[in-house]
């Protein structure tokens, strides 16, 4: 049987695989992860966006 989770839970789950990848010296551009972690999350057009803008005006 399959959970269903909210959106935003997806959302939470995905910064978190990408700031983890990050840390594990994953170098390939965030571009990249934020499409794996659309895939891999499930997530729609706002969620992608969500995540370009969140990592954009959290550089560092």
């Amino acid at each position: 049987m399959t959970t269903v989770m909210p959106q935003s839970e997806l959302s939470r789950k995905a910064v978190a695989w990408i700031c983890e990848m990050r840390d594990n010296g994953d170098e390939r551009a965030i571009s990249a992860l934020i499409e794996e972690a659309g895939a891999r999350f499930n997530l729609g057009p706002k969620d992608m966006e969500f995540l370009l803008r969140f990592f954009k005006e959290n550089k560092g």
